[in-house]
């Protein structure tokens, strides 16, 4: 009877043929560690990022908290991140209360990193989460001032490009916004831009003059992306089909 009572508390965690079932306490820490995976995966890319740009990007993920950045550049020495996660599991019983752990990870975010890799358990360093700054604004666009200054040439007319630069030229616009203008069969089409991070949507706007009709206007986020060519002067002049 007394090896019974000694191995009564061991049944509720062995099942079947000696399989062992995972403790309430096991299983969160599964779960944070399912986090910072997570985190990993959306910190990952091959964009040049500076630490406070990695730390922000992590600070803005659901469930984490960044506790320490080391590093400059991810294209330089990359850079490491220690992050807070924390994860919870019931047990089996109905009664059961929840478990909750904290865990800490280092995470490595470099132009060499591979997607999908397992971070590392570490002890989490002293102190509260970091905090940091919002990023920068981009300079604003004059898309208003624009539509209003720019020529309106009849139908019969003909559009002067020098006029085009001169209703350019008297806009309030700051020194990060970028100009350019191309002629092409009796139409100037003009783009203002700020130059973009290569990663989000880039800030633009688009205007066209031509007899009878003067546009203005901003190209769908889609087309704003990296590499999907709205933000060019030649989209102003022949406008890309709407995205589906």
């Amino acid at each position: 009877m007394r090896r019974l009572l000694l191995l009564a508390p061991l049944l509720p965690f062995v099942v079947g043929c000696g399989v062992v079932v995972q403790l309430p306490e096991e299983r969160a820490a599964d779960a944070a560690q399912d986090v910072a995976v997570e985190a990993g995966g959306k910190l990952y890319g091959q964009r040049p990022r500076s630490a406070a740009e990695v730390g922000r990007s992590a600070a803005g993920i659901d469930g984490v908290e960044v506790l320490r950045v080391t590093g400059t550049s991810t294209h330089d020495d990359g850079i490491e991140v220690i992050i807070r996660t924390s994860g919870s599991a019931y047990g089996d019983r109905l009664d059961s209360q929840k478990t909750v752990v904290r865990r800490c990870f280092v995470l490595r975010v470099s132009s060499g990193t591979e997607r999908g890799g397992t971070p590392h358990g570490v002890d989490c360093p002293d102190g509260p989460p970091l905090a940091f700054a919002p990023p920068p604004e981009p300079p604003p666009l004059p898309t208003g001032q624009l539509r209003t200054q720019l020529p309106r040439v009849p139908q019969n007319g003909r559009v002067e490009a020098a006029e085009v630069r001169r209703a350019v030229a008297a806009l309030d616009m700051d020194p990060a916004v970028r100009t350019e203008m191309k002629e092409d069969g009796g139409r100037v089409g003009l783009l203002l831009s700020v130059e973009g991070n290569g990663f989000d949507p880039q800030s633009c706007v688009l205007a066209r003059v031509e007899p009878g009709s003067t546009d203005v206007w901003t190209p769908p986020r889609a087309q704003r992306m990296p590499g999907e060519g709205g933000c060019t002067v030649g989209n102003a002049l022949d406008p890309l089909p709407a995205p589906h």
